[in-house]
Parts: structure tokens; C-alpha cells; sequence
């Protein structure tokens, strides 16, 4: 097995970057369509195009090349969450303050769909999140603190700043899943949707479709918590 070889230096026709690089990618695919234990170390340095000692060299082993895998996932989705979110800090419950989070969410949803739904690397980070989520190991501790915890507590405080709703209250916390699980599902159940809806692919056009209707699931379930200027109470945390 690989985790038993000796630790070599990475192939010289690839930098030790790069080939640090290509072994999580590798590892990613792999990891997320065979599963952990049905991957191989010689089939994820076959498919980098790397020597099997680089592994060992760069992650330790097999194991320490899952949670790299789910380091660059964290990266990943950092990127495009602050893209997402930008700086917006909720300050108040002003007519304006209120508009501007609601467009920030609008935004923010949108990006996330033309990420999750339209760029193809993205299906091998899912395949992998699925089965981590299904069989959790150290990696989803990592995905979970790095982005789960922290990319929904910043959308649930710009819902609280655009509806008034307590930020970490069970009602905002489950609204705010609903929200991004929708979008996920379109990554999900891609097979499914594309015969539905026949759809060649599913690309930049298609994922326009999908942004625009989250956009019109989200304008409605804003609408319907009042007028934007009408200030609410901020509801108990805990319920």
C-alpha cells in the first residue's frame, strides 16, 4: 500500500506545488465517486499524473490527503462566499439598512447559484460533501467550521437585517437552510432536472433560469414579513 512507502520527493516534471495540487484534485474526484476506503493511493497518484511516494511527501498519507481535500474545499468556498457576501455589516433597522441586506441576500444567492449549479468542479465537491455527510469523518469537522458554521451565521444575520428576525433563532436558522438547500438540489438531482426540463446542460444560461427563481422564492418570502420599511421587533434567539 502507499501509506507504507517511503516518502519521495514529487516527479520532477511537475512542480511540487502543482503536484501537491493535482493529488487533492485527484483525490477529490475520486473520494467523492468510489468512496475513501474503494479509492486507492496508486489510482489517485495515477490519475495526478504523480509518483505514489508523493503522497506520503506532501500529505503524510491517505488520510492526511482527505483532509486536504476538504481544506481546499473550505478555501474554495471562502473565495466565493466573501465574494458573495462582500463586507456587508448589518448596523440597523432602517429603511435603507433593511434594503440594502436584501439586496446583499439576493446577490448572494444568485452567486451561489452560478457557482453550485454551473461550474463542473463544483460536482466533484458535492459528491464528496455527500459522502462525508453520510459517513462523517474529521474532513466535515473541518468543511462544517471552516464554511457551514460561519458562511450561514453570516446569512442569517443579514436576514435578521432584512426582516428582523433574530439572526440565531430556530425559525431564521431553518429559513436560511431552506434557502441554500434549494440551490443545492439543482446540483444534486442535475440528471433529473436536465431530462425534465430538457436541457442539454447545464450551463451559465440555465443557471440564469434557476437564479432568477430562488430570486423570486426569496423576494416572496421577504414580502411576505412586511413592507421593508416597517420595523419589527427582533424575535427571542432561542425559538
Amino acid at each position: 500500500m502507499a501509506d507504507s512507502e517511503d516518502k519521495k520527493p514529487p516527479q520532477a516534471s511537475l512542480s511540487s506545488e502543482q503536484t501537491r495540487k493535482a493529488l487533492i484534485v485527484a483525490a477529490l474526484r475520486l473520494f467523492g465517486a468510489k468512496g475513501y476506503e474503494a479509492t486507492s493511493t496508486r489510482e489517485i497518484a495515477s490519475l495526478a499524473k504523480a509518483n505514489i511516494g508523493s503522497i506520503a511527501y506532501h500529505f503524510g498519507g491517505k488520510e492526511g490527503l482527505r483532509l486536504a481535500a476538504a481544506d481546499y474545499i473550505v478555501e474554495t468556498f471562502r473565495l466565493i462566499a466573501a465574494q458573495a457576501l462582500g463586507n456587508f455589516q448589518p448596523a440597523g433597522f432602517s429603511r435603507e439598512e433593511r434594503e440594502d441586506a436584501r439586496a446583499q441576500m439576493i446577490s448572494a444567492l444568485e452567486r451561489m447559484v452560478h457557482f453550485i449549479v454551473a461550474r463542473p468542479e463544483t460536482g466533484e465537491i458535492v459528491q464528496f460533501l455527500l459522502r462525508e455527510l453520510a459517513h462523517p469523518t474529521a474532513a466535515l469537522d473541518r468543511i462544517y467550521k471552516g464554511v457551514f458554521e460561519p458562511v450561514h451565521k453570516r446569512l442569517c444575520m443579514i436576514w435578521e437585517a432584512a426582516t428582523g428576525e433574530a439572526a440565531e433563532s430556530e425559525a431564521t436558522r431553518l429559513v436560511v437552510f431552506t434557502l441554500v438547500g434549494q440551490i443545492f438540489y439543482f446540483r444534486i438531482a442535475q440528471e433529473a432536472v436536465k431530462r425534465r426540463m430538457n436541457w442539454p446542460v447545464m450551463g451559465s444560461d440555465q443557471a440564469d433560469m434557476v437564479a432568477g427563481v430562488v430570486k423570486q422564492n426569496l423576494a416572496a418570502m421577504l414580502d411576505a414579513r412586511g413592507p421593508t420599511g416597517a420595523q419589527q421587533p427582533v424575535a427571542d434567539g432561542g425559538k
